[in-house]
């Protein structure tokens, strides 16, 4: 914790709060990105939330829990993410029932048991994948979703996936597809490292699991994406 002398120095504070906003300049693209699919498969209303108010609240109560007035950008960024990703999910988890008036409970499982046995809970994190993750997002006969074509218009999904034309009918469907199916907590890492530009390391630490399951969640999906797109 930061001494009261420094506390007290606006100048130290003012460098500090400096480095707050300039931590949040992925958090709005992720957050958006996150509101943006959780519309479109209609966990939440349409216009209810906005970014900058979630991020908001993440600002105040990262100040409230006490913070290092010498921390620097890249540890504020994590602790920034930490806090806005824990407030999404419990967003998601409240307004989940909007979802064809399922319950909260219901929806988080039948998006994992829905997966056609390609997803296994896992003890120290909701979710694993396992080795035979093909085509997790395209054939799912056991549950009719409505599938939403995916009209986001960003460059960071268009590199990241090697995507040559987003606005292509095929591309946005494909997309539409990929996120209406991913389960919350898969997509959410996908996005967190797409749209947040984070490593797999921080990634790790803000959702509490290993480096290596990161990474291994990534290169799966993604690759699965990939190969639809062929």
């Amino acid at each position: 914790m930061c001494t009261i002398d420094k506390l007290t120095d606006k100048a130290t504070k003012s460098e500090f709060d400096k480095r707050v906003i300039s931590a949040t300049q992925h958090l709005q693209a992720y957050v958006k990105h996150r509101l943006y699919i959780a519309e479109s498969t209609k966990i939440i209303p349409k216009n209810m939330y906005k970014s900058h108010d979630i991020i908001d609240e993440g600002i105040a109560k990262f100040y409230e829990k006490g913070y290092n007035v010498d921390a620097d950008a890249a540890i504020i960024k994590i602790e920034l993410f930490k806090i806005v990703d824990a407030d999404l999910d419990e967003l998601f988890k409240k307004e989940a029932f909007h979802q064809n008036t399922m319950s909260t409970h219901s929806i988080l499982t039948d998006e994992l048991d829905g997966l056609d046995e390609k997803f296994t809970v896992d003890e120290d994190f909701d979710f694993i994948m396992n080795d035979e993750l093909s085509d997790i997002s395209y054939h799912q006969d056991q549950e009719k979703k409505h599938v939403f074509v995916y009209d986001d218009k960003n460059a960071s999904i268009e590199n990241a996936l090697e995507i040559s034309d987003i606005s292509a009918k095929r591309n946005k469907y494909l997309l539409g597809k990929f996120y209406t199916y991913l389960p919350l907590r898969v997509s959410d890492v996908v996005d967190l490292f797409i749209f947040g530009k984070l490593s797999f390391e921080d990634i790790a630490k803000i959702k509490n699991i290993e480096v290596k399951r990161v990474e291994r969640i990534l290169d799966l999906v993604m690759e699965d994406f990939k190969e639809h797109l062929d």
